[in-house]
């Protein structure tokens, strides 16, 4: 009898195990050693550099774990988790949790598409595939200071399969609040977005509309007079990108906007629009060498002026999941105006607040540039 019942629990057991969902472990480590001259010092009344070893510029390093289970017919159930962290001190991400990129569960089918809910990287993220330096940290982010970076919570998805090269994938981000838009009660504002992708051989062309919502009052503005976030934090935002294929060279040009509304009282010098182009060369020397050189224009209204990035880089890849990489990268701003290389808030730079609470933004001098070198190494597992 007890042998019976020991084949019977293996059975089961093996059952189960094929049942069960293939899952994958999967991370990216990023570090390196980055220079920057034009910094602002403590008072904001002069320029400085610095040396540091960071972690991120030429990806964001993280981690996470996918799964997926045949329901048969076609069907699968999926879930993804991802979190990001620091190389240079171990330490994860803040606010957005453990696991404050990916936090989905869902469904898929062959002929019908990808539904997901939970937590995913806000559908903006989408320009990424048309940033000839993958929005690495000085990039097309630099110049809508992180506004392509976000991730969104109370997330619905979905991603259509392709069909005659064309695929679509939206998203919908509840506010979870007693306003569909948002009404202060509630972490996030409503976000959502639409994304339209035609890929051939020869190109592949996306075009992307999103707004995000602010939580204090559900309107595509802040919700304080004259905040400098403007456009960078909240609003609409419109994108139209090409990719074109030819041999060894891929070559990219993008036209981005963001505008803002209902936004009153707002002083000369913060923005309420945006305007980004942004175009790039690929060059894939050998299967394992590639040169990259671009260029990223933002112009803001209002007296808030504009600037420009002129970055050459590349990477070798010495194995399928280790590369070394390097970007140079200078951006020139006009008198008024003053984004620095990394994606900083809106703002004087310096230091701001004492103590515990003391800050420090790396925006340049109004009017000044700022230049930067970043060598490092990445792995993938």
């Amino acid at each position: 009898m007890k042998k019976v019942l020991l084949a019977a629990a293996l059975m089961s057991a093996g059952v189960v195990a094929h049942a069960q969902s293939s899952v994958t472990l999967y991370g990216r480590l990023d570090a390196g050693f980055e220079y920057i001259s034009g910094l602002p010092n403590a008072t904001y009344s002069g320029s400085t550099s610095r040396w540091r070893v960071e972690s991120g510029d030429w990806g964001t390093s993280l981690w996470g774990m996918k799964g997926v289970e045949d329901l048969g017919g076609g069907n699968k159930a999926l879930f993804q988790l991802e979190g990001s962290f620091s190389t240079v001190n171990g330490t994860g991400p803040g606010g957005g949790g453990l696991f404050n990129r990916w936090a989905t569960v869902g469904g898929s089918n062959d002929q019908f598409g990808t539904l997901l809910l939970g937590r995913e990287l806000f559908i903006s993220n989408g320009v990424w595939d048309f940033d000839p330096f993958g929005q690495s940290n000085w990039s097309s982010a630099s110049l809508v200071r992180g506004r392509n970076w976000p991730q969104s919570s109370n997330n619905v998805s979905y991603q259509s399969p392709k069909i005659a090269g064309f695929d679509v994938y939206g998203q919908y981000a509840f506010s979870n609040a007693t306003n569909f838009n948002g009404n202060g009660t509630t972490a996030q504002g409503r976000e959502d977005g639409l994304q339209v992708t035609y890929t051939s051989s020869l190109f592949q062309l996306r075009g992307l509309y999103d707004e995000i919502r602010n939580a204090t009052n559900g309107t595509l503005g802040d919700a304080a007079a004259g905040s400098p976030n403007g456009p960078f934090s909240f609003g609409r935002e419109y994108f139209a990108g090409a990719n074109v294929f030819l041999g060894q060279f891929k070559i990219q040009a993008v036209y981005q906007a963001a505008r803002t509304s209902g936004e009153t009282g707002v002083p000369i010098g913060t923005p309420t629009t945006t305007d980004q182009e942004w175009g790039g060369v690929t060059w894939q020397a050998t299967p394992a060498a590639a040169l990259i050189a671009a260029v990223y224009h933002v112009n803001a209204n209002n007296g808030a002026g504009n600037a420009t990035i002129y970055t050459i880089g590349g990477s070798y890849n010495l194995s399928k999941r280790t590369l070394l990489d390097i970007q140079v990268a200078t951006v020139q701003n006009s008198k008024s105006a003053n984004f620095g290389l990394d994606a900083n808030a809106a703002g004087p730079g310096g230091n701001s607040g004492s103590g515990s609470s003391l800050t420090y933004n790396e925006n340049p001098l109004h009017g000044h540039s700022q230049t930067g070198v970043y060598a490092g190494i990445q792995h993938s597992f």
